[in-house]
């Protein structure tokens, strides 16, 4: 083993082992049985270091998402992503505050990488027909709700004790990402589909947004050749305003 790597890996220990989720270079230093030199110069000073550990616990919990073939359904991928996000937070308490810790000034890859793999889960749901707005704008909302459910539920465990906080809130969310055939309850379809009212009180709204959004995906995965780049840039500005316009002013 490399003394880097054996390095990341003492300092990935102490992380998790630590009461508070912090570490002295010290400590890593005499653990790994290397001198301040060595370190300083793999990882350039402690906030290196510590990127370099949230990193490497990212990796392991960001490879069963490289790996696996994206499904039929791109909301039930979003689900399950949801769901394993917060099950890697509570079996990583340390590494997942670290990673999100405001004193980590530079945003780790693995971290960006994760973005990333939502974001184009998204993509596939508004080239399906199956958002309110924008994916960038889904990703922003569901990273920052799924980031803070479970930092609470790893800071603040006495208080947020109950399991099903986290399922309560992703379906929220999803209820103002994704068009309401999408998020209804199973067995509600038929009922709404058999009154005209009820479907199109439920339609009206995310009618525009959901189809800008729609349209802005199919033409991202295949540019229309007889516009101008200017013109597609055009295209692409006014769709995602309609996309991410503000639910309050209504769409008719």
């Amino acid at each position: 083993m490399s003394t880097k790597a054996r390095i990341l890996e003492v300092a990935a220990a102490l992380v998790a082992e630590s009461s508070n989720g912090d570490v002295s270079t010290r400590a890593v230093c005499e653990a790994a049985g290397v001198g301040a030199p060595a370190l300083y110069r793999h990882f350039g000073d402690k906030e290196g270091l510590l990127s370099a550990v949230v990193d490497h616990g990212w990796d392991k919990y960001l490879a069963t998402k490289r790996d696996r073939a994206p499904g039929t359904d791109p909301v039930e991928d979003l689900r399950d992503g949801w769901d394993s996000h917060v099950e890697f937070a509570l079996g990583n308490p340390n590494l997942f505050r670290l990673m999100h810790s405001p004193a980590m000034r530079t945003p780790p890859a693995a971290a960006l990488e994760s973005h990333r793999i939502l974001t184009s889960d998204l993509q596939r749901a508004a080239g399906q027909g199956k958002l309110t707005m924008s994916p960038e704008l889904a990703a922003q909302i569901i990273m920052s709700a799924n980031v803070g459910v479970a930092l609470m539920r790893v800071s603040r465990p006495a208080t947020f004790s109950d399991e099903s906080v986290s399922r309560q809130v992703r379906d929220a969310v999803h209820a103002t990402v994704f068009t309401p055939d999408v998020t209804r309850p199973r067995g509600t379809a038929e009922a709404v589909a058999s009154d005209p009212v009820e479907a199109d009180s439920a339609q009206v709204e995310p009618r525009v947004p959901a189809t800008a959004a729609h349209l802005n995906a199919l033409l991202r995965q295949s540019p229309p050749p007889h516009l101008t780049r200017a013109e597609s840039s055009l295209l692409t500005e006014w769709l995602d305003r309609l996309s991410n316009a503000p639910r309050d002013q209504g769409q008719r």
